[in-house]
């Protein structure tokens, strides 16, 4: 089994993750002798749901800080309860995973008020899997476990549309219209990485504009996506304002659009480097504690810059192209936005698909890969 960056919990803690991320599989290597009530089961699911004080009465004699592990805890809410009384009475320590938050938040259940710390897992990260793996191959496929590992990343990735509707949307009954929400995913898929247009999006996927919103907060509460605000100059009056979103992981971007049996077409692959790349820095920020907001920086007058973080030594704006040659225009936007912040206060950086790093106008320029090495090494980000 490949080792999982994550670190292990030293007290009770929320995991969560889309589905497919190795979830109950890190769990199982971390916490070997831990008790574990997995909510897909269906005969625990039932006789928990209908009784959620069973959990105290079977766990209440156990040994303080003895391991619990409740896998899908978003299925039963009320638990929480339960584990906040067993946490305050035994000192039992708790694992809750889960692939959605949207039931925990939408019950107003106990959320053990600060007692549990919230870890999320990611998909495969490049230092996890090594730097020698076919990077163009796995900004086609992604980094889900079961689809890097696999001799046939296809057969799984098209039925994982399938299950996170049935299991995630349908059975947890996140929207009445599955539909409605299956033709606003393959759009919003379609999207991917652009500026959201709600209107179009809308129109589009045949469904009101205030359900599409709606569609969007399940897609967040679910993890499957996130927003990438823009970075606004305090002095600017005049920039974007609208923010980008992008999906967890790049195959599942092909999956949901509908593009998994074709070659990626050249205005796809964009969006999906951009998806890889964007996805190891959210990874790599946060199994380092790292709290830096990522942003994107756009000028009224289309100038843009991909990524843009404030880090402690200062700002840093990353333009990320996904061609074998890098020219000077694509510099435009970094150009630009140091100009506006400063040239002496922004570090700017490129990253291409090329084989060779290149130093042009004071800007370092890398192949995917060396960034990625380097990212992994702390020297990008600091």
């Amino acid at each position: 089994m490949l080792k999982r960056l994550l670190k292990k919990a030293t007290s009770s803690a929320f995991l969560l993750g889309p589905r497919g991320t190795g979830k109950s599989t890190w769990i199982k290597h971390n916490f070997p002798d831990s008790i574990r009530y997995d909510l897909l089961n269906t005969s625990e699911f039932i006789r928990l749901s209908r009784q959620p004080s069973l959990l105290y009465d079977e766990t209440i004699h156990l040994t303080p800080r003895t391991w619990v592990v409740i896998d899908e805890i978003q299925k039963v809410p009320g638990l929480l309860n339960e584990v906040h009384r067993i946490m305050e009475e035994k000192n039992i320590f708790f694992i809750l995973s889960g692939s959605s938050a949207r039931k925990l938040r939408s019950s107003n259940v106990n959320l053990l008020a600060g007692r549990a710390t919230t870890f999320y897992l990611f998909p495969f990260v490049s230092k996890e899997v090594g730097f020698n793996f076919d990077l163009k191959n796995q900004i086609t496929y992604g980094m889900l476990p079961l689809s890097f590992l696999s001799e046939k990343p296809k057969r799984f990735l098209k039925t994982y549309a399938e299950t996170y509707l049935k299991e995630e949307i349908k059975e947890e009954a996140l929207t009445r219209n599955i539909g409605n929400f299956a033709r606003f995913l393959e759009v919003a898929a379609r999207q991917n990485g652009q500026v959201t247009n709600v209107s179009s999006i809308s129109r589009d996927a045949m469904v009101a504009r205030q359900t599409v919103q709606g569609y969007f907060e399940i897609l967040i509460d679910t993890l499957i996506g996130f927003w990438l605000h823009p970075w606004k100059l305090k002095r600017s009056t005049k920039q974007v304002s609208h923010p980008k979103f992008y999906f967890f992981d790049s195959g599942i971007v092909r999956s949901l659009s509908g593009r998994l049996a074709y070659p990626p077409l050249h205005e796809e692959l964009g969006s999906l480097f951009e998806t890889f790349i964007l996805n190891e820095l959210r990874a790599y920020l946060h199994y380092n504690d790292i709290e830096y907001p990522l942003y994107y920086w756009r000028s009224h007058g289309g100038n843009e810059v991909d990524i843009f973080l404030e880090t402690s030594k200062g700002f840093l704006a990353i333009e990320l192209k996904s061609t074998l040659v890098w020219e000077r225009r694509y510099s435009k936007g970094l150009y630009r936005l140091r100009e506006e912040i400063g040239k002496g206060k922004v570090k700017c950086l490129g990253v291409f698909l090329g084989e060779r790093a290149v130093h042009m106008d004071g800007i370092d320029i890398y192949p995917a890969m060396q960034f990625l090495r380097l990212l992994w090494k702390n020297e990008i980000i600091r």
